[in-house]
């Protein structure tokens, strides 16, 4: 290249989008295949065709299948993908800003609703395909725990559970409250409207945590 010809400046904001755009791509197409072919069938070959990308982008960007579902579950669980945690994100610190303890529990119930409407279909799919996926499942129910364990510590900190309560007892009641399992047998199961659920279970934490009738 001659000395005197600029050099085209790095236009790193078009390469991010980019980026972005076949990230997006990928875990659309892993959905659309994940629910067309189920798990097993599903490759990592399949998705980058589906997308236009290479196996390779989807290797460089998610290491592999098991990464790939994680990666789609923790979309579907927040509802979009940027980058913050879900405490961080406007429904929770609703939550926590809420001072009413009631008030605050019906918000929370809300918020678990929503995450279930989201996951059901997913967690449904992905509780069928054996021991290669289980770890995406534990690793969520994991992050579940330590959510729930929060959000009762942040209970606990601003005096809304009883003086003498055992903030680790009632942390075990809440995760299993708002366990997804829970959610499906009594929507899917028995038919239960999603309003219902939220309904019952605001009224199952205020008994729970806070000793309401």
């Amino acid at each position: 290249m001659p000395s005197g010809t600029p050099r085209r400046p790095y236009d790193s904001g078009r390469r991010q989008q980019a980026a972005r755009r076949n990230r997006a791509a990928v875990l659309q197409a892993c959905r659309e295949l994940l629910f067309r072919d189920g798990y097993q069938a599903t490759t990592v070959r399949a998705v980058a065709e589906r997308a236009g990308v290479s196996p390779e982008t989807v290797y460089k960007a998610f290491g592999g299948k098991p990464g790939l579902v994680k990666a789609l579950w923790d979309l579907t669980l927040a509802g979009d993908d940027e980058p913050l945690a879900m405490a961080e994100r406007p429904q929770l610190q609703e939550v926590f800003e809420t001072r009413d303890a009631r008030a605050k529990l019906r918000l929370y119930a809300a918020f678990v609703r929503g995450v279930h409407e989201r996951l059901a279909a997913l967690f449904a799919l992905l509780a069928q395909a054996g021991p290669e996926v289980g770890r995406v499942l534990a690793l969520g129910e994991e992050e579940r725990v330590t959510g729930v364990t929060a959000f009762v510590t942040h209970l606990a900190d601003t005096g809304v559970l009883p003086a003498d309560a055992d903030t680790a007892r009632l942390a075990d009641s809440c995760w299993a409250l708002t366990g997804p399992h829970l959610f499906t047998q009594l929507t899917a199961g028995r038919g239960w409207p999603a309003d219902a659920y939220e309904d019952w279970l605001a009224g199952m934490l205020a008994s729970a945590l806070l000793g309401a009738d």
